[in-house]
């Protein structure tokens, strides 16, 4: 995203657009990538699950989007609006003075950190290792970063 400081990040994450929603697929490619075509959306329902993350424990947002679908008996929720929600969640979160979500416990897939958060991927990382985490290093040229054995401290949502 761009402009940060220059958005109402809650605004837009109250903003809903008339979801959540399902909306039915017909791309064949999509449908036998994902599994069916019962797509899921529901941006405001991610920052309701990141506040649930107790300390300690992390999630991907992959688990976060098989929990909508299982919840919601769609196939899948589509991924990269699940990213932008996500994104979203934590700027509205970093703009509030209450109320707030510990969106640095929400990784991408594989455990890896959040260029995209609020102070990027070095303030995750520095909130991560507060609760104990251990993150990683990977790449060369194009370095990342991960929660080290991330799997151990997954949070299960019920």
């Amino acid at each position: 995203m761009a402009n940060e400081d220059k958005k109402d990040f809650n605004a837009m994450l109250h903003d809903n657009k008339d979801m959540p929603k399902f909306q039915i697929i017909t791309d064949e490619k999509s449908i036998e990538k994902y599994g069916g075509n019962r797509m899921y959306f529901a941006p405001i329902a991610y920052d309701e699950v990141m506040k649930k993350i107790p300390y300690g424990k992390v999630i991907t947002v992959g688990k976060i989007r098989e929990f909508f679908a299982k919840e919601n008996g769609a196939d899948f929720t589509e991924p990269i609006t699940a990213g932008i929600f996500v994104s979203i969640a934590a700027w509205a979160s970093h703009q509030r003075l209450e109320d707030k979500t510990p969106y640095w416990r929400t990784l991408k897939a594989n455990g890896e950190l959040n260029e995209k958060y609020p102070g990027g991927t070095r303030k995750q990382k520095e909130k991560l290792e507060a609760e104990g985490h251990i993150i990683i290093q990977k790449g060369r040229k194009s370095i990342r970063y991960y929660v080290k054995d991330y799997e151990d401290f997954l949070f299960e949502m019920d």
